[in-house]
Formats: structure tokens, C-alpha cells, sequence
């Protein structure tokens, strides 16, 4: 029995000083005996979830570990950093966790993980709300209603929405956003979207891929990395269908700023904002963007785009009767 802690413990300050270190080797999940982990073995086995071993959950941590300071979790700096962000040590201690299981999760080894402990971790990282449900979801536990990946079906009340809210342009994206379905204002707001094969029907592929959509957006490079942000965090649990990689591989491809923005691993949740077209017939135009998840389809997008009274408008919208 001595011995057998006596190695457990040197495997653990082995972990620790690679992970001081800031070294990454990969061990494969037999390699040494399971660490005592501190939080992780207070929290019942009901609600533990195996970690998906792929590489998503690794490069997550990692990049949004080298994004928080010492000071903003009010740790002094320290000597001179290797790298930039937190140590993986700090995180441990400051999640209530070991080193040995930070660092066997932060490599994507096969280990379980609560939701206690992915929420001490989103604390510490400073992870916004989509920030976190992506890290829980990177670490197996499903938070929503995932629905078909792809190919998804359009309800009859879509066809009927859409067609209700013409004149304002609206379409509704399935779950890794492929245009389902859209209305006869978007359609004049950007005509190349009826045309395009199945596989390139994708709001992501349209922002990325073709240069139309980079004309006729004003600030195109703010709203592409928005948009990249919300779909990473979007489709994470159909992130390994081939579907999926199929299309960011394409993606990876031909954008440069689509493959070189998609290493950062940012995620965000959509918020209601303004954007900005110059339409090549209609001249400035300026919607507010608003999305509705239908109840029982939370796999399901609809996206209407107002218009905003002090613009321009398309023509599909009707003239203010109480115009001067």
C-alpha cells in the first residue's frame, strides 16, 4: 500500500513540474495510475460525464487560459511566463482541482469531469455564458437539444413566418447553419444565395468564401469574426460530423482569415445588434438583427433583419403611409 502511494504521489509532481514547465506529451489514458483528485472525488458519480477525446476541449483551455492575467484572478505576476496567461498550476489551485487532472484534461486524455468542476473552471478562465455551456458541451454533457446535424427539415410554421415578416429579410439556419429556408427580401438582399449548391448553403461559407458577401457588407471583418465566433459555439456538438469537417476543412482552404481566426477557438452568443450593406441597387442600407430559437427546435435558427426607418429601404418594403 506504501508503495502504492508513494508512486502515485511522485506521478502527481511529475505532472506538476511538466505542467510548470508548460510541456504537453499526450499520454495515453493507462499510462500511470489516476491521480487523488481533490474536487473531482467530492462530486457523486451520477453526475460525472466521460471527456470526448478529441483535440477541441485541449486547445480551448489552453487558449483561453493564455488569455487571463495573474492579476485579473488577483495572483501577484510572478517571475518571468514562458508563455503568456496563467500557469496550469494556478488554474488547479484556483479551481480546487489537482495539477495531475487540470493537466490530464488540458491534453484531452479520456477523464471524467463534473459540471461542478467545468463551472469552477469557467470562473476561473472569466468564461462568458457562451463560453461556458461550449466548455461543457467540449467535455461531453449535452445542454441542448441537438436535432439532425444536417439536412434538417423545415417545419410548416417557418415557411409561414418567413413569409409573414417580407418585407423585413429573414431565414431560418439549421443547426450547422445551413440556409434551410429564406424569404423574397433576402433573396433581393443577396440573389447569389438561391444559386448556390447544397454544400456551399451555409451562412459561413457565404460570409468566408465568396467575394459578394465581402462588397456588400460594410466592416466585413468585424462582422466575420462575429459570426465565426457564434457558429463555433453553435455547432460544438456536431463539431465531428463529417459535415462539419468537410466544411471547415473547405473553409480552412480558401479563406486564410476564416483558418487563421478558427486557431483562436473564440466562442460568443449572438446579441442584437446593427449591421451595415451596400446593396448594389439600393444603396446604404442598415438592419437590426434579431434571432428567434423556436420552442421544441432549439436546433433551429430564425434570423429577421429590420430594417431601420432612418435608412434606406429595399423594395419590398411598403411606403410609410404617414410620410410628409
Amino acid at each position: 500500500m506504501t508503495d502504492d502511494v508513494d508512486e502515485r504521489a511522485r506521478a502527481d509532481n511529475r505532472v506538476a513540474a511538466d505542467s510548470i514547465a508548460g510541456s504537453d506529451h499526450g499520454w495515453g489514458p493507462t499510462d500511470r495510475a489516476h491521480p487523488t483528485w481533490d474536487r473531482e472525488s467530492q462530486v457523486g458519480c451520477a453526475r460525472m460525464h466521460p471527456v470526448i477525446a478529441d483535440q477541441e476541449l485541449p486547445h480551448f483551455l489552453r487558449a483561453r487560459r493564455g488569455a487571463v492575467q495573474p492579476a485579473d484572478v488577483g495572483l501577484p505576476p510572478g517571475g518571468r511566463r514562458r508563455t503568456p496567461g496563467l500557469r496550469r498550476e494556478e488554474v488547479a489551485m484556483l479551481a480546487g482541482v489537482s495539477v495531475s487532472w487540470y493537466t490530464w484534461l488540458e491534453q484531452g486524455r479520456p477523464i471524467n469531469v463534473s459540471l461542478e468542476v467545468l463551472d469552477a473552471l469557467a470562473r476561473v478562465l472569466r468564461l462568458d455564458p457562451a463560453e461556458r455551456d461550449h466548455l461543457v458541451e467540449l467535455a461531453g454533457h449535452s445542454i441542448r437539444h441537438t436535432g439532425t446535424p444536417a439536412g434538417a427539415d423545415v417545419p410548416e410554421w417557418a415557411e409561414r413566418l418567413l413569409s409573414s415578416v417580407d418585407p423585413a429579410p429573414a431565414y431560418l439556419l439549421g443547426p450547422t447553419w445551413e440556409y434551410l429556408a429564406w424569404n423574397a427580401a433576402m433573396e433581393h438582399l443577396f440573389p447569389p444565395l438561391a444559386d448556390l449548391p447544397t454544400n456551399e448553403r451555409n451562412l459561413v461559407w457565404v460570409m468566408f468564401a465568396m467575394p459578394e458577401t465581402r462588397d456588400l457588407i460594410v466592416d466585413w471583418s468585424t462582422e466575420a469574426r462575429r459570426v465565426l465566433s457564434q457558429f463555433r459555439a453553435d455547432i460544438t456538438p456536431w463539431r465531428d460530423e463529417p459535415a462539419v469537417v468537410d466544411l471547415v476543412a473547405r473553409l480552412r482552404s480558401v479563406s486564410s482569415q476564416f483558418d487563421e481566426w478558427w486557431e483562436r477557438h473564440d466562442v460568443a452568443g449572438f446579441e442584437t445588434r446593427l449591421r451595415r450593406f451596400n446593396h448594389p441597387t439600393d444603396g446604404q442600407l442598415t438592419f437590426e438583427y434579431q434571432q428567434l430559437i423556436p420552442a421544441g427546435r432549439t436546433d433551429l435558427r430564425f434570423v429577421v433583419q429590420l430594417p431601420i426607418s432612418d435608412h434606406p429601404t429595399t423594395e419590398h418594403e411598403e411606403p410609410d403611409d404617414d410620410a410628409d
